[in-house]
């Protein structure tokens, strides 16, 4: 825990900041460049496309060949494609970088999953991936009041949303070098482990792995058409349109609405992670604690539908209800995070739980593409964020059924 958590979660901080500051660039970009709504939500969630398209090859190669180089590739390439998104001039020159700069990170965070489950046992899974999925919220609390610190500079002839890509692009370079030598495939390769505790963990995973195969074992054909990961994919899909429908949208909501500058808007954007950060950790230990997953995934996600519900009735009249509701909205999308990704690995083992994880979060994140894209097509068409938020509202009451509806299949814990 000691060795592994803290620079993983230092990885995804980057990661997402890299992922998600376009929309904190937004607020000086469009402007600069003459981009319509519709044509900012579209590079946004292209994004995704590309993501989806390498995702699952991705994760198989941390499963069979090696997370240490895997990820440290992953990491150089996308923040080197971060850094030259800061030139682009036109909306084709931002759909392709976007575009890119997913295909580039396809592979890291189903990786991840993939690897932490070489590392903890199942009984410890939730509050694991919790520790390591609070990056979402701390990247948001941190990254946007940088972001709008870089906003307000204007270096070498640069405009300010340039150097947002530049200066948040250059720790993953850095980063990726460093993953190589610091990253250790599996415990027993682990020599900063004394050989004791190399055997005990070692012993615990594999008598895992042997207790799923006693009651089945899924080839990766079989896996990938499995009734729960299908579930599990479309439930993903909806979670995620309604996720970054909302991140990608948010500092733009709060400016229209509130009118403050670049920097307070971005300080007020950090609430709702706040709220995150606190409802991921709190939800996950309950997970552990109960051995529960299905209930704690989908009533967060019903967390998220009510918050963005409520939301739509103050969105034009007061930054401060509003701000309340995203608050809401942004405990149910962190909380729901750490318990879902649980799911897969609680009956499947191997290339079949890497394959399905790689699925899952390839096909969820095309939601990636189509939330921020329908809000983006509708506040174009209507000249307001009303109908966008209720249609991620519904997105996120769909996917708690879907979750819900889960077959109780597991060996290890209950569902």
């Amino acid at each position: 825990m000691r060795r592994l958590m803290p620079f993983l979660i230092g990885l995804f901080v980057v990661a997402y900041i890299d992922r998600v500051n376009v929309s904190y660039a937004n607020l000086e970009m469009s402007k600069d460049l003459g981009f319509n709504p519709q044509v900012f939500g579209f590079g946004a969630g292209i994004f995704f496309i590309g993501y989806f398209l390498l995702e699952i090859p991705g994760t198989l190669l941390v499963e069979k060949w090696s997370a240490r180089k895997w990820l440290a590739r992953i990491i150089f390439s996308w923040g080197l494609l971060a850094v030259l998104t800061a030139f682009i001039k036109t909306s084709t020159h931002f759909y392709i970088a976007r575009f890119l700069l997913g295909m580039a990170e396809a592979g890291f965070f189903p990786g991840v999953i993939v690897y932490l489950s070489h590392w903890f046992r199942s009984r410890d899974r939730a509050k694991t991936v919790a520790m390591f999925m609070a990056a979402l919220p701390i990247s948001t609390i941190f990254g946007g009041p940088i972001s709008g610190l870089i906003l307000g500079v204007n270096w070498l002839g640069l405009a300010g949303w340039r150097w947002v890509f530049i200066l948040e692009g250059i720790p993953a370079v850095i980063l990726g070098i460093a993953t190589f030598f610091y990253l250790t495939d599996k415990p027993q390769q682990a020599t900063w482990l004394a050989e004791d505790e190399r055997e005990w963990i070692t012993a615990e995973l594999e008598h895992e792995k042997q207790l799923k195969k006693t009651v089945r074992t899924y080839s990766i054909s079989e896996a990938l058409r499995h009734r729960n990961v299908i579930l599990l994919a479309l439930g993903y899909f909806c979670a995620i349109t309604s996720t970054y429908g909302f991140n990608f949208w948010l500092p733009t909501i709060l400016k229209g609405l509130s009118g403050y500058s670049n920097l307070l808007v971005s300080l007020l954007s950090v609430l709702p992670y706040c709220a995150g950060l606190g409802a991921m950790l709190v939800v996950g230990w309950s997970s552990d604690r109960t051995g529960e997953r299905r209930w704690h995934s989908a009533l967060s996600l019903v967390a998220v539908s009510v918050g963005l519900f409520l939301s739509a009735l103050v969105v034009e009249s007061s930054v401060f209800l509003a701000l309340a509701m995203f608050s809401i909205v942004g405990a149910g999308i962190y909380s729901f995070l750490p318990t879902f990704w649980t799911l897969p690995t609680m009956f499947l083992t191997e290339a079949a739980a890497a394959a399905c994880i790689g699925l899952i979060n390839s096909v969820g994140n095309l939601g990636g593409f189509v939330g921020p894209y329908i809000v983006g097509y509708l506040n174009n068409a209507t000249g307001s964020f009303y109908g966008g938020i209720i249609y991620l509202s519904c997105s996120a009451l769909l996917g708690s059924f879907l979750v819900l509806a889960i077959r109780n299949q597991v060996v290890l814990g209950k569902a």
